[in-house]
């Protein structure tokens, strides 16, 4: 009878109860709106920041990848998920010691002393009948690959913080040029204007209000200059390295972050293998559907083998044999707790299915956006390149008397703020570009060297 049990166990050993695992259908759009029907492939490796052709950015991404808090966390987090695999299989299944043991007695009721050795060697094998510990190990691997994945999510969203961080530091920097050319500009209004004031052309009040404008223009300074601070800080915080290095280097200057060429979106089904966020639930999903599997074989009989070897002063003995365990009035609370497991797995499958659309949702904003963006930050360089001729235009006339001190201090008012605003539109145009790129998935996997 028990070589018949242990003959069966053997031969069932590897069936799996509960559900195998597959990707749930899913439909999606053939193409994005304004996109074509063409796929991108695998961009998890694209190094898509070299595109901006800004040197000192690559040399931050690069070290910024290496040594970066976040990323260095969620890389600890696959080693312990890797460790929770090893666990998993044939290290679950056996289970084992050895001990030993040496005593020594006496005492004035016997004579001499008297030495005991013993040792024991025992151990067990569960035989998985109906694949429980497999299932937990498939459990195991795809707890590993949603930690892999989330690495690339962490990965990607250090990268937008450092381009934004980055281009936003370049804008301020480009305004502060900006606001200084102002400055100069109305310096020139308030000596044309003195000048027309001593030679009776103009009133006291005119020279004051051309002051009070340059004055505001000074000290508009200390607030961008505090904006690009804060945004190399932000920078130095993202690489873990301190801001006074990173600020000298900043600090040389650099031109502003410009839009690279188009960027390639594909068709919605490459995000499914492209968003690591996406492939993240996808494993949780799948993690869930295995531990189904772990509580059905909780339902059934388990079987395991054990076997001792003790010796004892020389005197050898052993035993062997399988142990069958029954869960007979737990039943209950198995089912429950298996009904729960499908509950939740079904809740897993619904989160990823928000995933997918929450990335589609992502690139077509972000596509949306980078096209208006573009053709907003053209039509204000446009027309920041118009105020700037008007106002070169309004000084002349106003030197000659052709206009007023107002039509040129209006001319002047709308001609800086058209020059910051078309410098923050191609802030927010660049900005949207990587918004695209880390939308599809590209950069995910990739490496932090900066050569081509």
């Amino acid at each position: 009878m028990k070589s018949t049990l242990i003959l069966v166990g053997l031969l069932v050993a590897g069936c799996a109860v509960g559900p195998d695992y597959q990707r749930p259908d899913v439909t999606l759009q053939t193409r994005f709106v304004d996109g074509d029907a063409d796929a991108i492939g695998a961009v998890a490796t694209e190094r898509w920041w070299l595109t901006y052709n800004d040197p000192l950015l690559d040399q931050l991404v690069a070290r910024g990848l290496a040594q970066n808090l976040d990323v260095l966390s969620a890389t600890e987090a696959v080693r312990q998920a890797q460790a929770e695999l090893r666990e998993t299989g044939i290290n679950s299944a056996l289970d084992g010691s050895l001990t030993g043991t040496l005593e020594r007695s006496g005492g004035d009721a016997v004579d001499g002393v008297t030495t005991v050795e013993s040792g024991e060697l025992g151990a067990s094998l569960v035989i998985d009948m109906f694949g429980g510990l497999q299932r937990e190990r498939e459990s195991a691997l795809a707890s590993l690959t949603a930690a892999q994945a989330d690495v690339e999510t962490v990965r990607l969203a250090w990268l937008a913080e450092l381009v934004a961080a980055y281009s936003d530091a370049r804008s301020y920097q480009e305004i502060l040029a900006l606001t200084r050319e102002t400055i100069e500009a109305r310096e020139e209004t308030v000596e044309i204007t003195r000048s027309q004031f001593e030679a009776g052309a103009a009133t006291e009040y005119e020279v004051a209000e051309a002051q009070a404008l340059l004055s505001n223009a000074r000290a508009a300074l200390p607030q961008y200059a505090a904006l690009f601070d804060a945004s190399v800080y932000a920078i130095a915080t993202l690489l873990n390295e301190p801001a006074g290095p990173i600020l000298a280097d900043m600090q040389k200057g650099a031109a502003q972050l410009r839009t690279p060429g188009g960027a390639q979106t594909g068709v919605p089904a490459d995000l499914l293998r492209n968003r690591p966020d996406v492939r993240s639930a996808e494993a949780d999903l799948a993690e869930a559907v295995a531990d189904v599997g772990v509580a059905e074989a909780d339902l059934y009989p388990s079987l395991s083998l054990s076997g001792t070897v003790a010796s004892v002063s020389g005197v050898e003995a052993w035993s062997f044999g399988p142990q069958l365990s029954l869960p007979v009035f737990d039943q209950g609370a198995l089912r429950a707790t298996r009904d729960a497991e499908i509950s939740e797995a079904k809740q897993y499958e619904i989160t990823w299915r928000v995933s997918v659309l929450d990335a589609v949702e992502d690139v077509q904003v972000a596509q949306s956006n980078l096209t208006r963006y573009r053709q907003r930050a053209a039509l204000l360089r446009t027309a920041a390149d118009e105020y700037g001729r008007a106002l070169d235009l309004a000084q002349e006339n106003y030197r000659s008397g052709a206009i007023t001190l107002l039509d040129l201090l209006d001319t002047d008012r709308n001609t800086a703020s058209a020059r910051i605003s078309a410098a923050s539109a191609v802030n927010d145009a660049a900005q949207a570009w990587a918004t695209l790129k880390i939308a599809t998935g590209a950069g995910a996997a990739a490496a932090g060297n900066i050569t081509n």
